[in-house]
């Protein structure tokens, strides 16, 4: 398959299970959702990889749509590179079209930044998939700022939102929905100058 022609692979990065579901770890996983009701389509588990996964289209029907392949990882975060991997050499995806879309600790909370490439920053998720891959592939992060006090980093990203942070939660995550599409419709240079803030 020519890399023009080829899907995208979009990654929302989680853990599985109903006690994790809140989790500001969990903000790819809700993103990942949001995209699947917009693609009027349901999750099934993939034979490839360990994954819920949705095979569709995003973006205007005809010329602007893109084929994309949507994923949730279940792993657990630590092992994400394998499940990512399997998926983009089942469907013969090369690395610049995947997003892994993620929880930033290093950005003030609802703040985006969209990437190519770079380092994990301590993100266990990102860190797997750079083992096991490279670092060459979008990300779009999701802030949800720094713990508060000493509060160890694991304890903050495996708690749920605030209910403060809840009342902003649904429109955040639908602004980084609104990101993830614009990134693979518009590219990486007009994407980040509409959303990176």
């Amino acid at each position: 398959m020519s890399a023009e022609n080829a899907p995208w692979l979009i990654a929302g990065l989680g853990n599985p299970g109903p006690g994790y579901a809140g989790n500001r770890h969990n903000v790819g996983f809700m993103v990942a959702d949001l995209l699947a009701s917009r693609m009027g389509g349901g999750f099934k588990s993939h034979k490839a990889g360990r994954a819920m996964v949705l095979e569709g289209r995003l973006g205007t029907p005809g010329v602007s749509s893109r084929r994309v392949i949507l994923a949730k990882p279940l792993s657990y975060m630590n092992l994400s590179g394998g499940p990512v991997k399997a998926l983009l050499d089942f469907y013969d995806i090369p690395l610049d079209r995947l997003i892994a879309v993620h929880d930033e600790l290093d950005i003030d909370y609802g703040a985006l930044r969209l990437k190519l490439g770079g380092g994990d920053n301590g993100h266990n998720g990102l860190k797997s998939i750079t083992k096991t891959l490279g670092p060459d592939y979008h990300r779009v992060r999701f802030g949800v700022g720094r713990p508060p006090g000493r509060m160890p980093v694991a304890d903050f990203v495996l708690k749920d939102f605030s209910t403060t942070e809840r009342k902003e939660l649904d429109y955040f995550v639908d602004r980084a929905t609104d990101a993830t599409e614009a990134l693979i419709a518009d590219g990486l240079e007009r994407a980040q100058s509409a959303y990176n803030s």
